[in-house]
């Protein structure tokens, strides 16, 4: 199957990238600890997990900016009850290494937080991870700062697309921002995933 897609980044959002590796532009969901480790440069490479949808057989790319990302991933839809969304989810909410936290100490409290984990789920996850994850290596942490207007709307855009409801959000995107008006992207999001 495919490992990575190396090439040319001509699109990117805090949900998706496309990658033009010799002519073909491939469209990969990605989480936004992915997002905040895209180079700036022209010049993209994506691990890839590819994902058949069992209800009407389509097929999607998820795209990681490490081979550890994508291996949480994989661990994460392994959970009965996790799907590839939910997982993107868990991803852009907490860092590799918060989530490794959260599973150590078995932080089921952290893990309902995020929207779509209910308190089975969050348990079944702890139990079926909490080996496996504590096990790991370190990820690289890094965040990413944009100041400039945009960033609640690029905020609002990744929100929606992840299946929040818009009015919710913005209403909640604007209340942060009131608070704390030099918030990054990442934080502004992981904030909203946090709270909704």
């Amino acid at each position: 199957m495919i490992h990575y897609i190396k090439g040319k980044l001509i699109e990117k959002s805090p949900v998706h990238a496309v990658v033009d590796s010799n002519g073909v532009a491939y469209h990969l969901n990605i989480s936004l600890n992915t997002f905040s480790k895209l180079p700036e440069g022209p010049e993209a490479l994506l691990y890839v997990h590819f994902h058949v949808n069992g209800n009407d057989f389509s097929f999607v790319l998820y795209g990681f900016h490490d081979e550890t990302e994508r291996d949480i991933f994989r661990k994460l839809i392994s959970v009965s009850g996790v799907g590839p969304n939910t997982a993107r989810m868990i991803l852009s909410g907490m860092t590799v290494d918060e989530l490794k936290q959260v599973i150590a100490n078995r932080d089921v409290g952290s893990l309902k937080r995020i929207k779509g984990i209910g308190e089975k789920t969050a348990e079944r996850m702890v139990v079926d991870l909490h080996d496996k994850i504590y096990k790991q290596g370190e990820a690289i942490l890094e965040k990413i700062s944009l100041g400039h207007n945009t960033v609640k709307q690029e905020a609002l855009a990744a929100l929606s697309s992840l299946g929040l409801d818009k009015t919710k959000t913005e209403k909640l995107l604007d209340k942060l921002l009131q608070g704390q008006k030099d918030l990054s992207l990442e934080e502004l999001i992981k904030q909203v995933l946090k709270q909704l």
